[in-house]
């Protein structure tokens, strides 16, 4: 069986070599497409591919198509949107994703965020601090549990809102629950926001959602650049000067926020969150020994597709 690593964001290379001991361990052979820069390179790849661990790697129909040999992907992450589900569905392909993993590097990056945006980029004037601020939660999963745990450090006031999680399971985590996604920004000094992009969500976090929060509201985007409707946020900002937006993707109209936003509005170069040498190898390994026990066991625990 043969095992691909292609990753346009190469693994450090610490983790690349746990996923090779878990691989060969299995008397699987492990192969690596690290910093590709055509589409056709990863073509090429898959040929013979039984399995494939990717990061933030876009596995569509025709990727799928030319893995002829392909039986498993397994995203080294918890989100999955870059895999297309329907077409591996409908090749017999096995989609997994790794929740967990890059939990705690994601949840300490909205702190460098939000500590960022707070003391107003560092510029010299004088800012805010985060004791006794409220910080609602958008969905309340590995990540954002995660960000409660690190927010109670700071002596803020927890919210949290998530349709999947019951009232009693937040609470648990001493974090008030709120019964919509509206209340939440209604209260909200600090959004954090995790929710992942499905058709309900995607444009979802538009202007009229934003315009419920109070005065001097922070939002931190950790999750995906499709919930954003991009066009309302920069409306909504040049209304609402007081407002701060930070995320970890990119935006399509990332120059023109720049231009129009500066002090307001910060973008990381190249997504960041798992970017840490623990969340890759955690990840990473994790995919690997995933891979292993499927194709060994057949176990499906952490398969995302039909």
């Amino acid at each position: 069986m043969k095992v691909l690593i292609a990753t346009d964001k190469p693994f450090a290379k610490i983790a690349v070599d746990g996923i090779r001991k878990e691989i060969e361990a299995a008397g699987f052979e492990l192969a690596l497409l690290e910093k590709y820069t055509e589409k056709q390179q990863l073509l090429d790849a898959v040929a013979d591919a039984n399995a494939i661990i990717i990061r933030s790697d876009i596995i569509d129909a025709e990727v799928i198509a030319a893995a002829k040999e392909l039986k498993i992907v397994v995203r080294a992450g918890a989100g999955y949107d870059n895999v297309d589900l329907e077409a591996a569905t409908a090749a017999g392909v096995c989609v997994m994703n790794t929740p967990g993993q890059n939990a705690n590097a994601v949840a300490e990056l909205v702190f460098g965020l939000l500590v960022f945006a707070v003391r107003n980029f560092y510029n010299g004037t004088s800012g805010t601090e985060l004791k006794g601020k409220k910080l609602g939660v958008h969905a309340y999963g590995n990540v954002g549990r995660n960000v409660a745990r690190i927010a109670k450090g700071f002596g803020m006031d927890l919210y949290a809102y998530d349709a999947f999680c019951s009232d009693e399971q937040i609470a648990a985590d001493e974090v008030t629950p709120v019964s919509s996604v509206r209340e939440l920004y209604e209260i909200s000094d600090v959004v954090s926001l995790h929710i992942p992009a499905t058709p309900e969500t995607k444009q979802s976090i538009n202007k009229e959602l934003l315009s419920l929060l109070p005065k001097g509201a922070v939002l931190i985007n950790t999750a995906r650049k499709e919930v954003i409707d991009e066009a309302e946020i920069l409306e909504f900002m040049q209304e609402r000067t007081d407002f701060k937006y930070l995320t970890d993707i990119t935006p399509g109209n990332h120059a023109e926020m720049q231009e129009k936003l500066a002090g307001r509005y910060f973008s990381t170069p190249k997504k960041m969150g798992a970017q840490t040498a623990e969340a890759n190898i955690n990840a990473g390994i994790a995919a690997a020994q995933q891979i292993v026990d499927f194709l060994k066991n057949g176990n499906q625990r952490f398969r995302v597709n039909l």
